[in-house]
């Protein structure tokens, strides 16, 4: 039994010099010195020897384990301070190297775009009023001369939340807010998203940003509202732009009026942007029908008032060439990082 110990001790020692990793040394230590070890089993066994036997056969077993454990805990730390060093080798840095740029953000089209139709406003005295998104059906379509009945329902489908409670199809309902509850004159323009219930396609979205303006007061003619919108265009699209107005139709204004631009590709000759027109549509506008004046509590004897409309996504597509509007809501930097 002494010679088997001695031989089991020599055989340990081997395999746990030869042990390269800490999973490896316990699996030594299991087959070795665990509850089924060679080693422990030995010294349970111990009882079965003769009784001469069990003092020598039982010391030496004991003096073994001692010095197995020994040499697996020395072991351990030398496998641990390799590991160590290894890891240091690798999370070594090298303070020569270049650094690594971080990715700068960059401002949305659609929030530029915004920035640049609020100062150009701004700075013709227009002041910004903002409304819920969630809108009733009377500031939307009644109070805008559009009742229940009237044709031009058909021409916005609408998310309907309730039978009088929608998602708002146009920022207009902020105008009707706005004269109910100040003093006039008013000026101001009401940007925000809008909702309205379309195919998503390279030109329509079911959701979009529209900039609508209102100015209110006494003797306020087609002529200013011409004038401020020449101003808005040419600030937007370049000093040389032509613009011209022509006659439409919209529920809330009368006279009403489309207002184009020359094109900003082929300055007017005609192209593929412009469909050989040579004139980019960008906005509606009119005198404010005198029936809306009325539903705000407003004497259309006393005040008259013009009105507008754009959309901003239709802005930023032409002045950037942008042909896509799913370009803005993918979140794709490589269009991003463009602007």
């Amino acid at each position: 039994m002494e010679e088997k110990l001695e031989n089991i001790e020599a055989e340990a020692k081997a395999a746990i010099k030869e042990a390269t990793d800490l999973d490896g040394l316990e699996e030594l230590r299991v087959k070795y010195l665990g509850k089924k070890g060679q080693v422990t089993e030995i010294l349970q066994g111990i009882g079965d020897l003769e009784p001469e036997q069990r003092p020598v056969v039982g010391k030496l077993g004991n003096q073994i384990k001692s010095r197995l454990e020994a040499l697996i805990e020395d072991k351990e730390e030398e496998l641990k301070e390799l590991l160590k060093q290894k890891k240091l080798e690798e999370e070594q840095i090298d303070v020569t190297l270049p650094g690594v740029k971080e990715g700068y953000g960059y401002q949305h089209p659609l929030t530029q775009t915004l920035a640049e139709i609020k100062e150009v406003f701004l700075g013709l005295g227009f002041s910004i009023a903002e409304g819920p998104e969630v809108e009733k059906d009377y500031y939307n379509f009644e109070a805008l001369n559009i009742p229940k009945t009237h044709p031009a329902r058909d021409m916005q489908d609408s998310f309907y939340i309730s039978a009088d409670i929608l998602l708002r199809t146009h920022t207009s309902p902020v105008q009707i807010r706005t004269m109910k509850q100040s003093e006039v004159p008013i000026r101001i323009i009401a940007p925000g998203r809008v909702y309205r219930v379309d195919e998503v396609d390279a030109n329509h979205s079911p959701v979009f940003h529209q900039v609508e303006g209102l100015m209110v007061g006494q003797d306020i003619s087609f002529s200013q509202l011409k004038g401020i919108l020449i101003e808005f265009a040419q600030e937007m699209f370049g000093a040389d732009r032509e613009v011209r107005f022509r006659p439409s139709y919209f529920p809330f204004t009368e006279p009403s009026a489309e207002v184009d631009v020359s094109c900003i590709v082929c300055a007017g000759e005609g192209c593929r942007v412009c469909s050989q027109t040579g004139w980019l549509e960008i906005l509606g506008s009119g005198m404010v029908h005198p029936r809306v004046l009325e539903m705000s509590g407003l004497d259309p004897q006393e005040v008259s008032g013009f009105a507008f409309g754009m959309g901003v996504e239709r802005i930023a597509m032409l002045k950037y060439g942008i042909t896509d509007i799913r370009l803005f809501y993918e979140n794709d930097m490589r269009f991003l990082e463009q602007f």
